[in-house]
C-alpha cells in the first residue's frame, strides 16, 4: 500500500480513484465493510482504492481538552488498512489552517485535482471542512460539477448495536473485552516498547515486560488472559494494568507475565505486541506480596485454562 503524506507526493497520473474520507481509528468492522466495497469497485473500474485520513487526529488539534484515546495510533492503523487491499492512504497533516478549508475547496483540491475521483464512499454521517460544513449531501450536490459519484452507507448494526469507534472505546474502558473484540472483528490490541520494570515480575512473580509510557487507549484498569508476540514469537501470558496498588505506585504501568517463558532478547526497540482477550479481574491493593503472589497463581491457572478450551475449540473446528 502506498502511503502518502502531502498532496504533492501523489504522482501526477495516479487517477483515477476511489475515495474515502475518515479517521478510520480502530479499522472496525464497519469501516472494513466500507472499505471492501471500495476496494472492488475500484477493481471494477480500473481505478485506485484510497483512504484518505488525518494526522494527527482532527480531534486532538479542534478540542485539545478532549482527552482522546486512539484505539490505533497511526502505524497500527496503517498497518491495518494495509492488510484490507486498499491501493494507498492519504495521511493529510491536520492543523487549524486544513481545518478553515472550506468543503467545496476540500472536494476540489483532494479529491478531484489530486486524486482523480470517480467515486467517493462515506458512512452516512459524514462530516468535513470548514466547522464539518460538508455532509453526504453536499457531496451528492458537488458531484454532478465535479464528475463523480458518491455511495453512502447505512450504520452498520451487530445484534442490535451500531459499530463505531466511539462505541468500541466504551467497551474497552469498561474492560468488556469480547463485546469489543466482535464490534472491532479482531482482539483489541496495543504495540509499542519495553520499559524499564522495576525489578517486581523477576522478584516476585514470572517473568515480565514492563511497557514503556503508552498513552494511547487502554484497557479498564484490572488483570486480562492475553497473547504477547514479541522477538518473532506468541506467548500466552497474563497482563497487568493500572498502578499496582500492592507496591505503592502511583504511575500507571501495563506488565505482562510470559506463560510460557524462555528467555528472549529485549531492546529498547523492540516491537510488543499484547492482545487482550478476557478480564480476569480488577486490580487489587493485596496485604502483602505473598498474598499477591498466590492470586497471581490462581491467575495463571485461569488463563491457562482458557488457553486449553481455546486450543480445543480450534481443534474441533478443523
Amino acid at each position: 500500500m502506498d502511503v502518502f503524506h502531502h498532496l504533492e507526493e501523489i504522482p501526477a497520473n495516479y487517477g483515477p480513484t476511489v475515495v474515502s474520507v475518515g479517521n478510520f481509528d480502530g479499522v472496525h468492522r464497519a469501516h472494513r465493510n466500507l472499505i471492501d466495497s471500495m476496494v472492488a469497485r475500484g477493481r471494477e473500474l480500473g481505478a485506485r482504492a484510497v483512504a484518505v485520513s488525518f494526522e494527527p487526529h482532527p480531534t486532538r488539534i479542534l478540542q485539545p481538552d478532549s482527552g482522546l484515546k486512539l484505539l490505533t495510533p497511526t502505524p497500527v492503523k496503517l498497518q491495518l488498512l494495509a492488510e484490507t487491499g486498499l491501493d494507498a492512504t492519504l495521511l493529510l497533516p491536520f492543523s487549524r489552517d486544513l481545518s478553515l478549508i472550506s468543503p467545496h475547496d476540500f472536494v476540489q483540491k483532494v479529491l478531484v485535482e489530486a486524486l482523480k475521483t470517480r467515486e467517493v464512499h462515506e458512512g452516512f454521517n459524514f462530516r468535513f471542512g470548514h466547522k464539518a460544513e460538508g455532509s453526504v449531501e453536499l457531496l451528492e450536490q458537488l458531484a454532478p460539477e465535479f464528475g463523480f459519484e458518491v455511495r453512502t452507507y447505512a450504520p452498520m448494526k451487530l445484534h442490535g448495536e451500531v459499530v463505531s469507534s466511539s462505541r468500541i472505546r466504551e467497551l474497552i474502558e469498561q474492560g468488556t473485552m469480547n463485546r469489543a473484540r466482535q464490534l472491532l472483528g479482531r482482539p483489541f490490541f496495543i504495540v509499542h516498547t519495553p520499559g524499564r520494570g522495576r525489578g517486581y515480575g523477576s522478584k516476585y512473580t514470572v517473568p515480565t515486560i514492563n511497557l514503556s509510557r503508552y498513552d494511547e487507549m487502554t484497557p479498564q484498569d484490572g488483570v486480562y488472559v492475553t497473547q504477547t508476540r514479541v522477538a518473532g514469537e506468541c506467548f500466552e501470558s497474563v497482563t497487568n494494568v493500572g498502578n499496582r496498588p500492592t507496591f505503592g505506585d502511583d504511575l500507571f504501568a501495563i506488565e505482562t507475565h510470559l506463560l510460557n517463558f524462555h528467555p528472549i532478547e529485549l531492546s529498547p526497540e523492540t516491537r510488543v505486541e499484547i492482545v487482550f482477550l478476557q478480564r480476569l479481574r480488577p486490580e487489587i491493593k493485596f496485604p502483602s506480596v505473598d498474598a499477591l503472589r498466590q492470586q497471581i497463581a490462581h491467575d495463571v491457572r485461569r488463563a491457562r485454562r482458557y488457553f486449553h478450551l481455546l486450543g480445543e475449540r480450534a481443534a474441533k473446528k478443523t
